[in-house]
């Protein structure tokens, strides 16, 4: 094999796969990245078993061929390259590699125990705006449960309804919703499709589309599909493949828990909550992490409060408007402040029924959302 490359692509392919690739003991070739020249294209390939990644980049292929090599090495060196025209050729199980005044020998693999990423039918095809993918996916991922117990707490929920996707985490104590529109490019029209993703390949799928964000809108790539089979999601955007099996199970019906009919609503400049509910955290009960919110009737004011035995107290009070009845909630405030920083709006929407039932969090003209948060029951 002999190719040739310009180094900010060479790093670019590498970049993006790269980072799956691991220390992996019991398999040692899944520490490696598998880089192919075939068709006029250099691929860069890598995978854990669960998720695969292909990204594909510019190059000159005088020769075809594969191998595989050590992730992090190849990574680093090629890294402290020069932005320069990069050649590279196979020679007796060495990668010989030359930019400029550089020239190094790499000790390599074949390509024949490095598992093969299957593909998948695209019959189940949907077409996301990538931006508001991203988005989407922020504002839920941190929400998803970290703990192996139910392992469907720890993906992220998927329901294609056609024109419209529902994208849903919780962790049992916090529940993070979104609902936005999608074009779907299925052969076939489908009832509603319900999966369940890993949280790790979305991780993966933000952290590509913003490393490749200046790449990405150089080539005006606004989109993403996504493909679903039987048990594995493929996402593709422009030069980037990213497959996953997905996590089979039953994800609990959490709508039964969105409350309903508030008694009382309150409208609060977000950056002035964040910190008082920062200031409160400080006088938070150890190992429970708890902040009270309290609305009082024909106030105006949303009350934000903390006491502790050993570190003292603290009482805010802000302006805000309410409405409905005198209420109040005792919330973990760490959970609090990651809904409110996933906010975008200026001002945020509480809703309480009382102080033993989950509350709402949303920007205040927002649709299509929502945060809930469990109560600290006292």
């Amino acid at each position: 094999m002999k190719i040739s490359s310009l180094q900010e692509n060479f790093k670019s392919g590498l970049q993006n796969v790269s980072h799956l690739a691991g220390k992996n003991i019991n398999l040692p070739i899944l520490n490696n990245v598998l880089i192919e020249a075939k068709d006029g294209n250099i691929k860069f390939i890598s995978t854990n078993l669960e998720i695969g990644i292909i990204s594909e980049v510019r190059g000159k292929v005088d020769r075809e061929g594969g191998f595989t090599v050590d992730a992090k090495i190849i990574t680093d060196y090629i890294n402290l390259l020069p932005n320069k025209k990069i050649e590279l050729e196979l020679k007796n199980n060495n990668l010989i590699i030359e930019c400029e005044n550089y020239k190094t020998k790499i000790k390599i693999q074949t390509t024949e125990d490095y598992p093969i990423i299957p593909e998948i039918e695209e019959e189940n095809k949907y077409n996301i705006d990538l931006d508001l993918f991203k988005k989407t996916l922020n504002q839920t991922l941190f929400a998803v449960s970290t703990s192996e117990a139910k392992v469907e707490l720890s993906g992220v929920y998927f329901e294609f309804n056609n024109d419209s996707l529902v994208v849903a985490a919780t962790d049992s104590y916090r529940l993070a919703e979104k609902n936005i529109k999608i074009k779907n490019l299925s052969k076939q029209k489908e009832d509603i499709k319900k999966i369940i993703v890993p949280a790790q390949v979305l991780q993966e799928l933000v952290r590509v589309v913003s490393n490749n964000k200046e790449d990405l809108n150089n080539k005006n790539q606004e989109t993403v599909d996504v493909v679903i089979s039987d048990n594995q999601i493929l996402f593709t955007i422009k030069g980037i493949k990213i497959t996953s099996k997905l996590i089979e199970g039953q994800y609990p019906d959490y709508k039964q828990i969105i409350p309903a009919n508030p008694q009382t609503i309150a409208v609060i400049n977000k950056n002035e909550l964040i910190r008082a509910v920062k200031a409160s955290s400080l006088f938070s009960k150890t190992g429970i992490n708890d902040v009270n919110l309290d609305f009082p009737k024909n106030k105006n004011k949303t009350i934000v409060s903390s006491e502790s035995g050993q570190a003292g107290e603290s009482l805010i009070k802000l302006e805000s408007v309410v409405q409905g009845e005198d209420n109040g909630v005792i919330v973990n405030y760490r959970y609090l402040l990651d809904g409110l920083n996933n906010i975008e709006e200026e001002n945020v929407k509480i809703e309480v029924i009382n102080n033993n039932t989950p509350c709402v969090l949303k920007g205040e003209n927002e649709e299509n959302g929502l945060y809930i948060i469990m109560p600290i029951k006292q």
